[in-house]
């Protein structure tokens, strides 16, 4: 399966979940390593441009995609989820599940619905399962997003 992801040149290539291990995101805790990707490179710019103030919108980032063998992946579906499950309200019920998925560490990888757009996907990695050293860098390139994104 082939995934992509958009962010800092310099941290393109981490595989390591450190960047949401010390933030934390929507699927994870502070102090919980994963690696979120989004199925499409459409999402991928959606998913950054929710998280980014206009004036960052110059900075240069990388867009890349890697191949992960999905033939043991976990799925999360909308119907899975709280009600309200895209409020920050909710994030604790995500956070819980995305949380155990590290710690169970079964699966590479856990498919959960974007919060942006419920029918498109996004694809977390577990850095900490033995098949991680499988994924695979395909391509990446210097992205700057459209100027048009800043009005």
């Amino acid at each position: 399966m082939l995934v992509y992801r958009i962010s800092s040149p310099k941290f393109i290539e981490d595989l390591s979940g450190t960047g949401a291990k010390q933030y934390g995101g929507r699927w994870n805790d502070k102090g919980i390593p994963m690696v979120y990707f989004a199925m499409s490179r459409a999402m991928a710019v959606m998913e950054v441009l929710v998280h980014l103030r206009p004036v960052a919108l110059d900075q240069d980032f990388a867009l890349a995609i890697f191949e992960i063998p999905d033939d043991d992946m976990l799925t999360i579906k909308v119907k899975d989820l709280p009600e309200n499950w895209k409020e920050e309200t909710e994030i604790e019920a995500l956070r819980k599940i995305g949380n155990q998925f590290i710690k169970d560490n079964k699966q590479l990888v856990m498919k959960v619905p974007s919060a942006i757009l419920e029918e498109e996907y996004n694809i977390i990695l577990n850095p900490n399962h033995p098949q991680a050293v499988k994924v695979k860098l395909i391509e990446k390139r210097v992205f700057r997003f459209d100027k048009r994104f800043k009005y």
